[in-house]
């Protein structure tokens, strides 16, 4: 039998939780008293490690940047405080592979407090889902541009202020990032130009203010966003010309939403290079100038929004824009001009609206028997004539304003009996029309859609609960508001499209829906309220919250195509105080644990007693005898024994500013530098990196063991430095860096200062588990 053993390995150099390997052999027949305790010693450590890894399997550096987002922030879920490894016993959120952390989604959680620069110590984290949490609040961290392997960044409707950081620049792998609903100012970073991959772009209603960033000789811009789908910037303070070369005809956007903004001068005509677009919103800017030609080329728009702007010349063209089901054309500066023939033939119309366009003529009929058009709004024109709407009017027609014009008479309606407005026009000076029904100020009955309720009779709830409209039952529901930004319809009487949105909810979350209240707000926004209901039970889980906010917020969930681009806007959950169960104990961790201490009692009780009796041998035979550290608290200094104190621009110095030319060794803790102190001594220092240093207790631990383990095989501490946030230890430099001869000389003094040591270890996991 070979009982193979290293001083290191590349994890650990020179730890004594790593001293076995398969690097060096030792030969040598196990027999008797000192073989079996080596052997012993080899199975026991083996199992302590072993037991330590599996009981803590998150890795340190992960384990310590949560732990510091837990300690500021405010109203974290409560399994965030049951143990300190949030992968083994999972932290609320907190989803691993590997013992490393890869999403955080914490959506509507109520946290509170700020996002500082720990958060990129998670170098493995691929999703960050911080929505919905207002009272986050401050600037974002520039620590957010190394997250490297990022692919989705959400920290939509938080509070956050401040600039973006440029660093999300660096985020090479992003495809997802929305911002919108915060109070972030200044302009726009350039750097975001260099996220290639991006296909979601989001930063509405902030404060952002200053020109769109295109490329430069020396920088990116947006335009470089070659893969992006989605610019949504409505709603800031953005100003200044929209440059022509943001547009190409390698793009693929087909969202475009740059209304509620400060935009000037005239609509660049490269957009209609971008064949790809379904949604131009530049509606409520000071933009002039003719609408150019090209944008007749996108024959997939459906959403035009060009209203409240300053734009001139005559009305465009928009004949070949065969997919157009919104025009919203009204308030500008338009010259005279008669009706278009595009009003008659587009087929897909829904919704014509253009409101103060010195339109003048006769309106053409053949507009009230296209057959999608719901509403027409022309009032404040200069119509003129006898309105005809034809013998064919269009069954889906619901309003048609023509207020203010200089219509003279009327003559077919042909059954029609919605509304038709007409006051302010000649037609209605006439005595014998005055008191018709269309030359009155008519109020709009307002058919507010509301998910039935009627299998649930008289039930009613309490004020705070609400009653789910397939159980009848009352509890609490995941609420917010959906806010659609392109919908293609503006007739909301139509029961059966509310009816497709319900069935897309229920398909999607498998969580009974409720909307109500649907209307069109001052953006033109389509407003709807949302409540899910849990499966059973009045509460939510706080995973299924998590979840469900992941996908509204990061558009997993897809609404039927009518609806067109959303946001979410969650309102605060009442979590129970109980929780629901969230944060249940790990049970196999549980079993493992017991069954592990068991079989460990046993053992040690076998090895304590030779252990103790070897110790007190040797200790008589060899007057240095070994120190057992005392296990005072982390806030101690560490009781040394022969080794020093270094400081950080000492060891600097001595390995050259810790030149690569001296490295003689790396791992995961980190590098060991060959090193030449000032007195001409030569010495090994392992010099912990960045984002993985471990705990001030383990670190002190291990000077404090490493200073009393004297052997002519094992190399000697000589010292430590932790100043400046490193940690650093000093060895004696051998240069085989191997152990050749016998440990049996020493083993039992060595194997019960290691053995307490992770004991120590494992019950203060132990009792910050059960405790």
């Amino acid at each position: 039998m070979q009982l193979k053993i290293t001083k290191g390995n590349g994890h650990c150099p020179f730890c004594f939780d790593h001293w076995f390997s398969e690097e060096e052999s030792y030969p040598g027949r196990l027999r008797g008293g000192r073989e079996n305790m080596g052997a012993l010693l080899v199975v026991s450590l083996l199992f302590l490690d072993f037991f330590y890894l599996a009981a803590s399997s998150t890795d340190s550096r992960d384990s310590s940047v949560l732990q510091s987002l837990k300690d500021g922030w405010q109203n974290t879920p409560p399994s965030w405080g049951t143990s300190n490894d949030p992968c083994g016993t999972p932290w609320d959120g907190v989803i691993c592979k590997n013992s490393r952390v890869v999403a955080l989604k914490l959506s509507s959680m109520g946290l509170k407090g700020k996002l500082g620069g720990d958060i990129g110590g998670l170098t493995e984290l691929r999703s960050l889902d911080l929505a919905a949490n207002r009272d986050l609040v401050g600037s974002i961290s520039r620590a957010l541009g190394n997250l490297l392997k990022l692919d989705t960044l959400i920290l939509s409707t938080c509070g956050f202020s401040g600039k973006i950081p440029e660093e999300l620049g660096n985020l090479s792998e992003l495809t997802f990032l929305s911002l919108y609903s915060n109070s972030f100012t200044g302009t726009i970073p350039a750097t975001l130009g260099k996220l290639s991959k991006l296909y979601w772009l989001d930063l509405a209603d902030n404060q952002l203010t200053g020109a769109l960033p295109v490329s430069t000789s020396g920088s990116s811009g947006l335009d470089r966003l070659y893969m992006a789908k989605h610019f949504h910037f409505s709603n800031n303070q953005l100003s200044g010309t929209i440059p022509p070369e943001l547009f190409s005809s390698e793009m693929v956007l087909i969202h475009i939403l740059f209304d509620g903004n400060n935009f000037s001068g005239i609509i660049p005509p490269t957009l209609g290079l971008v064949k790809t677009l379904e949604v131009l919103r530049v509606d409520r800017n000071s933009l002039t100038g003719n609408v150019p030609s090209t944008l007749n080329n996108l024959i997939n728009v459906n959403e035009l929004h060009l209203a409240n702007n300053m734009l001139t010349g005559p009305l465009p063209n928009l004949s070949q824009m065969s997919s157009l089901t919104y025009v919203d054309l009204s308030n500008n500066s338009f010259s005279s001009s008669v009706a278009p023939g595009w009003f008659s033939t587009l087929q897909s119309l829904t919704t014509l609206i253009v409101e103060y366009g010195l339109i003048r003529g006769n309106l053409p009929e053949g507009i009230f028997s296209l057959p999608h058009i719901q509403q027409v709004k022309l009032k404040n024109n200069t119509f003129s004539g006898t309105l005809n709407m034809g013998d064919s009017i269009s069954q889906p027609l619901q309003l048609v304003e023509l207020q203010n014009n200089n219509i003279s008479s009327v003559t077919s309606f042909s059954g029609y009996t919605n509304a038709l407005m007409l006051t302010g026009n000649p037609v209605c000076d006439a005595d014998i029309l005055s008191n018709t029904n269309y030359c009155q100020l008519q109020q709009q009955q307002a058919k507010t859609y509301i998910t039935s309720l009627v299998y649930c009779g008289r039930n009613s709830c309490p004020p705070d609960e609400k009653l789910n409209p397939r159980s009848c039952e009352c509890a609490y529901p995941y609420e917010g508001t959906l806010y659609f930004r392109g919908p293609t319809f503006r007739e909301l009487s139509n029961i059966t499209l509310f009816h497709l949105l319900e069935m897309s909810l229920l398909e999607k979350f498998n969580r009974t829906p409720f909307i109500q209240n649907p209307f069109f707000n001052a953006h033109d926004y389509l407003q709807i309220e949302l409540a899910l209901f849990p499966a059973d039970g009045k509460y939510f889980k706080r995973e299924d919250i998590q979840r469900i906010g992941f996908d509204l917020h990061s558009q997993n969930y897809k609404p039927p195509d009518k609806f067109g681009p959303y946001y979410f806007f969650a309102s605060p959950y009442p979590f129970s105080d109980i929780d629901n169960g969230s944060t249940s104990t790990n049970t196999g961790m549980v079993i493992g644990i017991a069954v592990g201490c068991a079989f460990l009692v046993l053992c040690l009780i076998g090895l304590g007693t030779y252990a103790i009796q070897q110790k007190r041998r040797a200790e008589k035979a060899n007057s240095n005898a070994l120190w057992v550290p005392s296990g005072n608290d982390s806030g101690s200094a560490p009781q040394l024994k022969g080794a020093r104190w270094f400081s950080y621009v000492e060891l600097k110095k001595c390995t050259d500013n810790f030149s690569t030319s001296n490295v003689v060794g790396s791992g995961g803790f980190g590098m060991v530098y060959r090193g030449t102190l000032v007195d001409g001594k030569l010495v090994a220092i392992k010099r912990a990196q960045q984002g993985s240093m471990q705990g001030g207790l383990e670190f002190k631990t291990e000077i404090e063991l490493l200073s009393r383990v004297h052997h002519k095989n094992l190399l000697g501490l000589v010292g430590f430095c932790s100043e400046q946030g490193e940690q650093i230890l000093v060895y004696e430099f051998m240069p085989n860096g191997t152990l050749r001869q016998s440990l049996a000389g020493k083993f039992p003094r060595i194997f019960w200062v290691i053995v307490k040591w992770k004991l120590e270890r494992l019950c203060a996991f132990l009792f910050q588990f059960f405790f």
